[in-house]
């Protein structure tokens, strides 16, 4: 049910280029990297002239929708449902639709994101999320928060490993049910925030596979204006990347370094939501928020301004 302009559109080959075996083995890499098909077979065969080649693609559908529902425990929220549907290849166009729903101890979650990664029939992917959701931060902050916007995205290439990305994001922000013991800090935030933003983000991408990736490097480049109305205005911006090294057959080393900062523009400081908090999922060994500035006399957490972090990972077959 794909459609030939799916497949067509990731050969690095056209009609009447040059034949290049590095390029037909980077078109193979690049449809299996769709997740569409379950085999992918490209073959070089002898065309109707010595110095003419036909390229023969054989792909094997497989299911690219998917329909989840489960419930655990999570460390961080605690005990959890959640409900997800996602079709990868809408209409065999590529196209990708996602609504995903989660309710936890100490969050609610719902989601509904469309992604066309080629708009117009061009390489420029558009997009479009929304989103609401509630956390309870009492334990970390003394607060609860609650979130609900959207955004608009685009993104193009700049070359084989270079990407821009653009977006527009309007959010709405509310810091409620604040302990009367909270620190000052915080209670003087308590209510409604609108955040409207531009942001882009640079991506250099060498990695062998974006599915599976067993060698090369990814780095990003991000940034973040408010002030286009709303009640907010900072800028922020982060740099990061992500190395891949295989050590042994299915053995590979991921090393990720990432930094960050925050300033607020108009005399304006940084305001809670807006800042960086490390742990849990962005720094093993400490809970949610666990690292960073705290009220010495309230002990919540506070957030900074500027963040680093650092992480080592070896991922290994378990043998099963």
């Amino acid at each position: 049910r794909t459609l030939d302009k799916v497949v067509r559109r990731e050969m690095k080959l056209l009609e009447g280029d040059p034949f290049s075996r590095t390029k037909l083995a980077k078109s193979e890499q690049e449809i299996k990297d769709l997740g569409f098909f379950e085999s992918v077979k490209v073959t070089p065969t002898q065309g109707s002239a010595p110095d003419k080649t036909v390229v023969d693609i054989e792909v094997a559908e497989q299911s690219t929708g998917e329909l989840s529902v489960g419930a655990g425990f999570s460390t961080q929220d605690g005990p959890l449902a959640d409900m997800r549907i996602r079709e990868r290849n809408l209409l065999g166009k590529g196209q990708q639709l996602e609504l995903a729903s989660t309710i936890a101890g100490k969050k609610t979650e719902f989601d509904l994101s469309f992604t066309e990664p080629y708009f117009l029939d061009r390489d420029f992917s558009a997009g479009v999320d929304l989103f609401h959701t509630t956390r309870d931060l009492q334990t970390e902050s003394s607060y609860d928060q609650k979130r609900t916007g959207g955004a608009l995205r685009f993104g193009y290439p700049l070359s084989e490993k270079w990407r821009q990305a653009l977006s527009y994001n309007l959010e709405s922000n509310t810091i409620e049910s604040v302990q009367s013991n909270a620190s000052r800090f915080i209670r003087d935030q308590e209510g409604d925030r609108i955040t409207s933003s531009v942001a882009q983000r640079l991506t250099y991408d060498s990695r062998d596979s974006t599915l599976f990736p067993t060698s090369g490097l990814i780095g990003w480049l991000d940034a973040e204006v408010a002030g286009l109305g709303g009640d907010a205005h900072y800028i922020s911006g982060k740099l990061g990347a992500s190395y891949y090294y295989p050590v042994a057959d299915n053995w590979i080393l991921d090393f990720l370094g990432e930094g960050g900062a925050i300033a607020g523009l108009n005399g304006e400081g940084v305001k809670i939501n807006e800042r960086y908090f490390l742990g849990g999922n962005t720094l093993r060994g400490f809970k949610r928020a666990g690292a960073g500035p705290r009220d010495t006399v309230t002990d919540d957490s506070l957030g900074g301004n500027q963040f680093y972090r650092g992480t080592a990972e070896l991922t290994f077959p378990v043998g099963l």
